[in-house]
């Protein structure tokens, strides 16, 4: 099948190198997107990311996912001494097990990433689940959103009133 892939690219230089990549091979059905990921994310029918926020995103897009980072060999060294949750991708930390894969450091190649996207390609039973995890989490995420942040509210003008004597 021929497959179209969408990088959001934050990053003016990284944009900038992308694009040259681009140029360099016109035959590859890639489009790029310049500062529209959320909307990049919300029109694939998978996305590979880095860890952070943005793996909260995609669960809230509803959009299978496979979190991929590597860093700095000592930086890893440090950061993996201290940190000490279990998972990087931050459904998994939600639902306190592995929901989407992770692929960190050397178990970050190109061949395992493009591995771990394939299976998420199709529509099956299996993406069915994962999907209504992202839902219950989603609902769990909402729960008296509403009511807590206008006690905080409540709570934040109270305690910056002006006090009368």
């Amino acid at each position: 099948p021929n497959l179209s892939f969408i990088m959001p690219a934050a990053i003016e230089a990284c944009h900038a190198q992308l694009l040259q990549l681009l140029v360099a091979r016109p035959g590859l059905p890639v489009t790029l997107v310049h500062g529209r990921s959320r909307e990049a994310m919300a029109a694939a029918d998978a996305v590979l990311l880095a860890s952070g926020t943005a793996t909260l995103e995609a669960l809230l897009l509803k959009r299978p996912m496979v979190m991929a980072y590597r860093m700095a060999a000592l930086s890893w060294a440090i950061v993996s001494r201290l940190v000490t949750t279990e998972f990087g991708a931050l459904p998994n930390i939600l639902a306190g097990r592995r929901l989407v894969p992770e692929l960190l450091q050397r178990a970050a190649t190109p061949e395992a990433m493009a591995a771990a996207l394939e299976p998420l390609l199709d529509d099956t039973a299996q993406q069915q689940v994962l999907l209504r995890e992202f839902d219950l989490i989603h609902t769990q995420l909402r729960l008296g959103s509403s009511e807590r942040t206008a006690r905080a509210l409540a709570n934040l003008m109270t305690a910056s009133a002006p006090r009368t004597m």
